[in-house]
């Protein structure tokens, strides 16, 4: 490692960042992903200049990015998901994307290859980012949870196909192909993963639960592996196989050993959102080019743009196709919710930069507004719901959620 402390320091920030939300929340509760991202770009080289970039760290932060999506795919309940609920949001997402292509043809004067990145940007949901205040707040469990994971799932699995058919820099053509072949590889491995097991695989899961063995989180960390490997194989975004190995995951852990399925996830979350989630927001900060943003006044006035595009382009169409048993201040909630991103925009700003479509200053206005929307837009759909007596209170012993 080049540069072994700038790892230490990122460790010490991601203990100091829940302290810091921890004291916030006396005053105003705010996402942890935010003190995560702020003190990122604290010790990053536009203020502080603390951190220093090695491969290692890069690495590990990708390997955050993948453990992120992989939980959100992981969360999906098909069952619950279904039926007009899940037609909906795919709906939804589809007039999502035809509206961001056309507001990004007219904001980038009919520059195609721009147009494609920051289209797809403006369409995605950060469902991996919603789910932890959703959890926190008691919103995961009920109706407005199950309608709230259909739309985002859609607007985080959305992205990622559109992100391997027009950014893949491939022919569409070649790439719809490719992603055919790579569908029917996972729905092999899904009709694998609904056969029952032999007895010895549950046996073997809770027998080495609470020992050296840890047979199961070594078992998801091969199937996450696997899917990132297939998917690089194939010329795809990692993102695509990480989501796709969340909902195997899933499938597999409910069906061979359901009495210990959540045992297993907890395992999983505690390395995820104990140490490679928060280094990827963390180094997500420290990548964040504060000076184009502040240097440029375009890229600052795009900013708030960006973040307008983000509710209109996303919030509209799923206000307007929710399901409607939904009340209003829900409805309202859902659209906030659906509107925040930030993971897909890195990602997808990244691409836009490796290759030259996007410049610097473009690229860090949609990842500002990106960082803004998980700030203020969660908050307010707190707010929303807590208006209407619906929302639970996070700290609250034993509370329960509705059942659906």
């Amino acid at each position: 490692m080049t540069h072994p402390g700038t790892l230490i320091l990122i460790t010490a920030v991601a203990v100091l960042a829940p302290l810091l939300a921890h004291g916030a929340r006396r005053w105003v509760r705010i996402p942890l992903v935010i003190f995560e991202i702020l003190l990122g770009i604290l010790i990053g080289p536009d203020v502080l200049g603390l951190a220093q970039h090695d491969k290692v760290i890069d690495t590990l932060s990708e390997l955050g990015l993948s453990m992120l999506i992989f939980l959100a795919g992981y969360e999906i309940e098909f069952a619950a998901i279904r039926g007009d609920t899940l037609r909906r949001s795919v709906r939804s997402w589809v007039l999502s994307l035809a509206l961001g292509l056309g507001v990004a043809l007219a904001l980038t004067g009919m520059d195609l290859s721009k147009s494609v990145v920051i289209g797809t940007a403006l369409t995605s949901t950060a469902l991996g980012t919603v789910l932890p205040i959703l959890r926190d707040s008691g919103d995961l469990g009920g109706r407005f949870g199950t309608v709230m994971m259909a739309f985002g799932a859609v607007g985080e699995f959305g992205p990622i196909i559109a992100m391997a058919v027009l950014l893949g820099g491939r022919d569409p053509g070649v790439s719809t192909a490719v992603l055919a072949a790579f569908a029917v590889i996972t729905a092999a491995a899904i009709y694998w993963a609904l056969r029952p097991h032999p007895p010895w695989f549950a046996q073997l899961i809770r027998t080495t639960l609470h020992t050296s063995g840890q047979f199961a989180v070594r078992f998801v960390m091969l199937l996450l592996v696997a899917m990132l490997g297939l998917s690089a194989a194939f010329g795809l975004d990692v993102l695509l196989g990480a989501f796709a190995a969340g909902l195997l995951t899933r499938l597999v852990f409910q069906g061979a050993a359901p009495d210990s399925a959540e045992d297993v996830l907890a395992k999983v979350e505690a390395m995820g959102f104990g140490f490679l989630v928060p280094l990827f927001f963390i180094v997500t900060g420290i990548n964040f080019d504060l000076a184009s943003l502040l240097d440029g006044g375009r890229a600052l006035l795009l900013l708030p743009v960006f973040l307008l595009l983000f509710l209109v382009v996303r919030g509209l169409p799923v206000h307007a196709l929710a399901p409607r048993d939904l009340n209003s201040s829900d409805r309202r909630a859902l659209t906030l919710y659906s509107s925040t991103c930030l993971p897909l925009v890195v990602a997808i700003t990244t691409i836009g930069l490796d290759d030259g479509t996007l410049v610097k200053g473009e690229a860090a206005a949609l990842v500002g507004a990106a960082m803004v929307s998980v700030l203020v837009f969660p908050l307010l759909a707190l707010r929303v719901r807590a208006k209407e007596g619906e929302a639970t209170i996070p700290d609250g012993p034993g509370s329960e959620s509705e059942a659906w």
